[in-house]
């Protein structure tokens, strides 16, 4: 008998094909195949890429080792449903693992499926690939669904189960276990469901049929979309709560904790925060009060659904308490904010260490609902008792941390500092002075001429606002556009230079000097549900041609940020609008993203007129995207007679800067124009 026909722990069928023949043809395949005995833990055969994946040098070595000696009891328990469900069903199921061979991580998509062994047990037959994210790091979501004690399943409309983690698959007494038959009380099912219907979300308390016996559960169940398939579908968290609802800790428990994630909530807070500062007092630690919210939780939620961003939540929950010690208390406030008190020993070299080791452990993508996306992270923190002598005044003086930390993209852990409580204060006298000044009319625009780099003829404009300040002066929109995005007043404050940019295009219209001009639009204002209305109605309530109208938007709002962006945009360029990318380079934006969009023009950020000087390569690079593209190109911020004269070297036509003219008022602009065209009768 051939060695390799001995080697396989199957029969082939009447001998009539060479068994030798057929291991031939195993070890061919791309696919990794083997077969593991759940019951002894080793695998009893594998082909030769299996051995590559396992890096194994012979199939003897691999059928030595014993695969149990450090599997988590998580991983085992799915083995365990698997051989039950193998047993019972004539199933298979594909997964995200990641294997361990000799101590480095590889990530497999793996099917897997039953094949009974020669003496009647059922085995585990695998096929692996490599996963195509190759970082386990982005597939921690993956592992924390496995591994939590939550159990989460998803159901459709009538009631089968499309999705349980591990924990819920151990709960049931069946693989195809419906929702209704979980109940003790079918009525109660049936109940829930109609209420679900109304609310779209409840919880509750109720028996539930586990392969335990009968238990108590807390469901907390919400109406979503299948990921998939784009059909409804319920959406199911449970706990066991047998013991506390069997006990006065049961009540204590859900007054304390959230539902949703497990974690503290502010009622536990309130309890044990005081506790942990005198622990720390006692025994000569700092304690620390860490805020941390989520820049990107409005996304999901907007993009993805509400399901999504519970999931996002959840996986937030799990590892934040990865990263924290013992000792360390993690809640959730409500929202997408959370709270860490942490507790370490005060010689450490800087203060803000685990801060920023929290900030790295969200740099990997996470991934959710199958999806990896970036979670970016925003942290203010105040010591004890250095930052605050209570729980009150830590609260608050963290939240002014977090606050600067949300607006500042260059700091996103920031520690408090009593300047702090000044800056809060003048930033609300900011908000109260600019409502004031929407309603009395205290703006202006000014315009910075756009010039051809050959003639130095103006060809366009561009429109910045200014605020008229009664008190102050001119004040730069540097210094309120950002306190105006965040408080929402940015939108009212965009419809009004909206129709003053329209009233000045008629003006120059009026006297034979009309040339295209271009206002700044912020993600903030596309995200108004409102604004595409407005801005269609502009042109018929201005009498204004809106091709002669660039909105300039940042290239965020190519990068998901702004739900249903393509839509939005591809309405404005119908209703005439033509829409610039400003500052192009400065973040992330690829041929692809801008190829999907109905981009017409490029301004290139100021920060690259540094690059002519040693050659030009990036803005020689920009200038060959846009125009594979057929985007017209401005390069902003040129200051030199040498910049502009290199960017007429290489087809840069436009350009916008000092070197021909600050942002003047508009009288002065018109009468730039007027001039302009004096001199071209001459």
């Amino acid at each position: 008998m051939d060695d390799r026909e001995g080697s396989l722990p199957f029969n082939f069928a009447d001998g009539k094909v060479d068994p030798g023949l057929i291991a031939e043809v195993y070890d061919r395949q791309e696919t990794g195949l083997w077969i593991f005995d759940i019951d002894h833990m080793r695998v009893l055969w594998a082909n030769h890429k299996a051995l590559e994946i396992t890096d194994s040098e012979t199939l003897e070595e691999l059928q030595s080792r014993d695969m149990g000696a450090d599997m988590s009891h998580s991983v085992e328990q799915r083995l365990r449903q698997y051989q039950t469900d193998f047993t019972k069903h004539d199933v298979s199921f594909s997964e995200t693992w990641t294997l361990y061979p000799k101590g480095k991580a590889r990530v497999l998509q793996v099917t897997m499926s039953g094949i009974r062994l020669r003496d009647g047990r059922m085995a585990l037959l695998c096929e692996g690939r490599d996963h195509q994210e190759q970082q386990p790091d982005t597939l921690r979501s993956v592992e924390a669904l496995m591994h939590t004690t939550v159990m989460i399943s998803l159901f459709s409309k009538d009631g089968n189960p499309l999705y349980r983690n591990t924990a819920s698959r151990a709960a049931r007494v069946s693989l195809d276990t419906s929702f209704e038959e979980q109940f003790v009380s079918p009525n109660e099912a049936q109940d829930l469901l109609k209420l679900i219907e109304k609310e779209r979300t409840s919880r509750i308390v109720v028996n539930i049929l586990t392969r335990e016996g009968t238990r108590w559960h807390e469901l907390n169940m919400r109406t979503c979309n299948d990921s998939v398939t784009g059909q409804p579908v319920y959406l199911v968290s449970e706990i066991d709560v047998t013991e506390l609802h069997e006990t006065k800790e049961r009540a204590q428990y859900l007054a304390s904790h959230d539902a949703l994630t497990g974690l503290s909530n502010r009622t536990y807070l309130k309890e044990r925060l005081n506790q942990v500062m005198q622990n720390a007092l006692d025994k000569n630690l700092t304690a620390t009060l860490y805020l941390v919210d989520l820049d990107d939780f409005k996304m999901v939620n907007d993009s993805m659904g509400h399901a999504a961003g519970d999931a996002l939540l959840q996986l937030v929950a799990a590892k934040l308490m990865d990263l924290v010690g013992p000792e360390d208390i993690v809640a959730r406030l409500g929202g997408d904010e959370f709270l860490i008190c942490h507790l370490e020993k005060p010689d450490n070299n800087y203060s803000d260490w685990f801060g920023r080791a929290l900030l790295k452990g969200f740099e990997p993508h996470q991934v959710i609902e199958g999806k990896p996306r970036h979670v970016g992270l925003s942290i203010g923190y105040a010591h004890y008792p250095d930052d605050g002598s209570n729980i009150d005044q830590l609260m608050r003086h963290a939240d002014l941390a977090l606050y600067q930390a949300k607006t500042d993209p260059n700091n996103k852990c920031v520690r408090f500092r009593e300047k702090m409580r000044r800056l809060r204060d003048e930033h609300l006298a900011v908000k109260k002075d600019l409502e004031r000044a929407i309603h009395q009319n205290q703006f202006v625009l000014h315009f910075q001429p756009i010039t051809s780099t050959r003639s130095d003829r103006v060809v366009a404009a561009e429109a910045l606002i200014r605020w008229r300040h009664p008190e102050k002066g001119l004040i730069a929109p540097n210094e309120f556009i950002p306190i105006a995005e965040e408080t929402g007043l940015i939108n009212e404050i965009g419809d009004w230079v909206g129709r003053n940019v329209a009233s000045m295009q008629t003006r120059l219209k009026d006297l034979d000097l009309s040339i295209p001009l271009s206002l700044n639009v912020s993600p903030r204002q596309l995200s108004d549900p409102l604004f595409v209305s407005r801005m269609q109605a502009l042109p018929i309530e201005t009498a204004t041609d809106p091709e002669l109208i660039s909105l300039e938007l940042t290239e965020s709002v190519l990068l998901g940020d702004i739900p249903h962006a393509f839509e939005t945009l591809s309405a404005l360029k119908k209703t005439g609008y033509r829409i610039v990318i400003d500052d192009f380079g400065t973040g992330y934006s690829n041929l692809a993203y801008l190829h999907n969009y109905p981009i017409d023009g490029i301004k290139i950020d100021r920060v690259f007129m540094e690059d002519i000087a040693s050659g030009g390569a990036i803005v020689k690079l920009i200038l060959s995207l846009a125009k594979a593209l057929g985007a017209q190109v401005v390069a902003e911020g040129v200051e030199t007679i040498d910049e502009r004269s290199w960017l007429s070297r290489n087809d840069c036509t436009l350009y916008q800067g000092f070197l021909y003219s600050k942002p003047v008022p508009e009288d002065r602009f018109i009468s730039m124009l007027q001039t302009q065209v004096k001199i071209a009768a001459m």
